[in-house]
């Protein structure tokens, strides 16, 4: 069996090799213009398994291994970092780390999404990418139309709002800027109605983001993007992992006796955490404990930390349901017979005589 720690780059890679059989080691850079990276993996003989750090520019190499039918391992680069001491770093020590990490059953492996996945990924990223050029074309329209006492809010978009907006009397720039803005508008919505299409066709193939959809406040894209980015719900364990998967708590520095809580930590998927943050607000208009919850935070932390809230509460019910593969009803269902099991077992038990200080309530 060949292990290889990898050390991938954007225009070459260094390798660290042992053949656990002969105990052969080799060390070499492959550039990767032209066949040298595809021929000299191709010529490997046996079980084969090479380890590489998470990285922007790595797709075309894991697709390049699956195509060789050879194993691959991604590392989390932080971990890896982190078991080097030494201060010297350099392409071959870093190779080096990763084959000793691969060697002693060390490797910090990351979970990686399927090629279907990694492409409704992209999917999403890419209307999530267009929604925002139109958000910004919408400001500059808005304001536009503010500029010159027209003041119609939201209605702005609508077809009388339009005409109102195209029959504004304008300088002869302005006027042509307003024409370029309203056909790229046009054009933008066409683009992201297609990609709301396609993405309702995926939604509808798939099992889990149907029952997702279940859920008051979660539209198509907010379940189709759970399913993919989260992946299989049994890989975490409780609902604090998956808040702490999305970066959905707190920073923190603590020693000791002394607890030190910051922001937000925002390491993870910043996408996944937009559309839990707009669609708990729509959530909390029609669920009624997400609702109390809300209004009981809103008052406790304030706006901002309502809504973070409101949103891993809203995450955490979404993993559920994929753990369990449940709908809303039968979330709520069992909701309710927790809840009453929970009040059966604080009350006293009248026929055992009276009650003792641990089953007393207060």
């Amino acid at each position: 069996m060949k292990i290889v720690g990898c050390d991938l780059h954007a225009r070459q890679q260094t390798i660290a090799m042992v053949d656990t059989e002969s105990g052969e080691f080799t060390e070499k850079t492959l550039h990767h213009e032209g066949n040298a990276v595809q021929e000299f993996y191709a010529s490997l003989n046996g079980p084969v398994v090479v380890g590489i750090e998470a990285t922007g520019s790595m797709q075309w190499f894991l697709e390049l291994l699956e195509k060789l039918g050879i194993e691959s391992r991604v590392g989390d680069p932080a971990k890896i970092r982190a078991a080097e001491t030494r201060k010297q770093k350099h392409d071959r020590r870093d190779a080096r780390l990763i084959l000793d990490l691969l060697l002693r059953d060390r490797f910090p492996a990351i979970w990686m999404p399927s090629t279907e996945q990694r492409d409704l990924r992209t999917l999403l990223r890419d209307r999530h990418q267009w929604v925002k050029m139109r958000s910004r074309l919408q400001h500059t329209l808005q304001a536009m139309a503010l500029n010159h006492a027209l003041r119609k809010g939201n209605g702005l978009w609508s077809h009388a709002g339009q005409t109102a907006l195209q029959a504004l009397p304008l300088p002869p720039y302005t006027s042509q800027r307003r024409a370029a803005l309203l056909s790229l508008y046009v054009e933008l919505q066409k683009r992201i109605q297609r990609l709301d299409q396609e993405l309702e066709g995926q939604m509808q193939q798939r099992a889990q983001a149907r029952r997702l959809m279940t859920h008051p406040g979660v539209g198509p894209v907010t379940a189709l993007a759970t399913e993919v980015f989260l992946g299989d719900p049994d890989r975490f364990a409780t609902g604090n992992q998956v808040a702490s998967y999305i970066g959905m708590i707190p920073s923190e520095h603590s020693s000791g006796k002394r607890q030190r809580l910051g922001k937000m930590s925002k390491q993870g998927n910043s996408l996944l955490r937009y559309l839990w943050t707009e669609a708990a607000m729509h959530a909390a208009q029609k669920d009624p404990e997400l609702k109390r919850f809300y209004r009981r935070k809103l008052i406790q932390k304030g706006m901002g930390k309502a809504r973070i809230a409101s949103a891993r509460k809203l995450g955490i019910r979404l993993w559920i349901m994929m753990r369990d593969q449940i709908d809303y009803q039968e979330f709520c269902r069992r909701g309710k017979l927790r809840q009453r099991e929970g009040a059966h077992a604080g009350m006293p038990d009248f026929n055992s005589g009276p009650a003792s200080g641990s089953d007393r309530v207060e």
